[in-house]
């Protein structure tokens, strides 16, 4: 086999291979003398086919299987062999000549293929001792606590029907039909809704209209969607909804204590606030995480400059571009919606491509140096963890479908290898602990979400410019469009 480079600019290769023809004659050969003892043909006793009969009977398929073994067993070997990496699955270049074709496939001349590919480049990883990070930590105080267990027990609150007029705090159940113009619009209608009058559950004005209600009444309730609604077809628009109230209902009296707990499926009010606790301080620990590792990879990013494989970025650039257009679309709006342009949102959204491929690349380079690895048991949790964002009777398709898809698996396994490696760069640099209020710590996090919508803005970009690995996520099941105020969450 010779190998011959034909390419070598920047992080393109190319590559000739050329294997001659007594070799696949040898390859060839070999696999006939092989078959010879396993194949049946009429005529013959097993194990006396002449070579040459299944030469001419299976000559062509069996070369073709020495080509495909070739390709698949040399491509990597080849690469591997000139100390290189290829960013990507080679692209690989074979004659498109039938006439030259079928003289490699009768073993009648070289068979000659290239290799398109771009190296990832060498990364040299520099000291860590300059990197300096804030961590802003939130003591969650037992009042947030007393706040969050109280709207637990309030969704566990009992309820008693009551004649008479509803008042605030009482609970409706009500069927309506949202309209506009006199038409009737997609998700604007509900059969049998529990609302609780003063929840704010619904858009501003709708509850409000419901007071003095009584079980048996039709009511026309008149409301106007937010601007910012994320349906971009009602926002702003004024509605009617015919509503026909069933049922009225008083709370009951409000209990906080162990049996409001068992009542919840918990043995007592203290384990309630327990696992009360841990959720909240999840909650701002991830809060917490995300900011620290923005520091750290700008960090990273403003350290490390080098050119990327422009096949990687382009993958990337799709990927974020696909999304950002169906962001626009199921919100309805368009680039000048958001003020700016196609043309200059596809420029941003490549650099931001760009470095998620280079803090990528950064990454895997710090993990393999530091042994960093994704045990398969964490690996099976992490199946679990995401198996679990699917709906019941999706989970086991789901499932399945990690199962027999690696490609899907390692997509699964990189962003995990990346929070190891982060985790091992906290060990490595300056962390300072700061002590700040909730207002603080969610700040820039609001920020982050009104930015991280499907306006392509330089704040967004700049906040989502995380290293990317596998970031697909489970999309959960959209709510009613209307008269909810708040419906499912625009895709991040």
């Amino acid at each position: 086999m010779q190998v011959t480079e034909t390419l070598n600019s920047g992080l393109k290769r190319e590559i000739k291979i050329t294997v001659p023809a007594g070799d696949m004659e040898a390859k060839l050969m070999a696999r006939l003398s092989d078959a010879r003892d396993k194949v049946r043909i009429n005529g013959f006793r097993p194990g006396k086919v002449p070579v040459q009969h299944l030469r001419k009977v299976y000559g062509k398929s069996f070369m073709a299987e020495v080509v495909n073994e070739i390709l698949n067993d040399s491509t990597r070997s080849i690469i591997t062999g000139r100390g290189e990496k290829a960013a990507m699955q080679p692209e690989v270049i074979m004659t498109e000549d039938e006439k030259e074709a079928e003289k490699i496939l009768a073993g009648g001349t070289d068979f000659e293929f290239r290799l398109n590919y771009e190296i990832i480049p060498a990364i040299e990883i520099k000291d860590f001792s300059d990197i300096k990070v804030t961590r802003q930590v939130f003591d969650v105080p037992d009042a947030e606590i007393d706040d969050q267990v109280k709207r637990v027990a309030e969704s566990a609150r009992s309820y008693e029907p009551k004649t008479g007029k509803a008042a605030e705090g009482d609970r409706v159940s009500i069927d309506y039909v949202g309209k506009i113009d006199g038409e009737a619009f997609a998700g604007g209608a509900g059969t049998d809704q529990p609302l609780v009058l003063g929840s704010k559950e619904f858009i501003p004005g709708f509850e409000d209209q419901l007071i003095g209600a009584k079980a048996g009444d039709e009511k026309q309730v008149t409301v106007t969607f937010p601007e910012n609604y994320q349906a971009a077809h009602l926002a702003g628009k004024e509605a009617t909804f015919d509503v026909t109230v069933k049922e009225v209902s008083k709370p009951g009296e409000l209990e906080i204590n162990d049996e409001t707990a068992k009542n919840l499926g918990l043995e007592s009010l203290e384990r309630l606030r327990e696992i009360v606790r841990g959720q909240i301080e999840n909650q701002f620990g991830s809060m917490t995480r995300q900011k620290v590792k923005r520091q750290l990879l700008d960090q990273l990013d403003a350290a490390y400059s080098f050119e990327a494989p422009s096949k990687l970025i382009e993958a990337e650039f799709n990927n974020i571009w696909a999304q950002v257009n169906r962001d626009l679309e199921a919100a309805g709006r368009t680039f000048a919606d958001e003020e700016t342009t196609e043309e200059e949102a596809r420029a941003e959204y490549l650099r931001l491509a760009e470095r998620r491929v280079r803090l990528g690349l950064v990454l895997a380079e710090i993990g393999e140096k530091a042994g960093v690895t994704v045990s398969d048991e964490e690996l099976q949790r992490g199946l679990f963890e995401q198996v679990r964002r699917f709906p019941a009777n999706q989970q086991q398709e789901a499932f399945e479908f990690y199962r027999n898809n690696p490609e899907a698996l390692n997509a699964l396994r990189a962003p995990m290898f990346e929070e190891k490696v982060v985790d091992h760069l906290l060990g490595q640099i300056s962390v300072t602990d700061v002590k700040v209020s909730k207002e603080e710590l969610m700040a820039d996090d609001e920020e982050a979400e009104t930015t991280t919508k499907a306006k392509p803005s330089k704040k967004a970009a700049a906040k989502k410019a995380e290293a990317k690995a596998g970031e697909d996520e489970a999309e959960e099941p959209k709510k009613k469009a209307a008269p909810k105020k708040k419906a499912a969450k625009d895709a991040q």
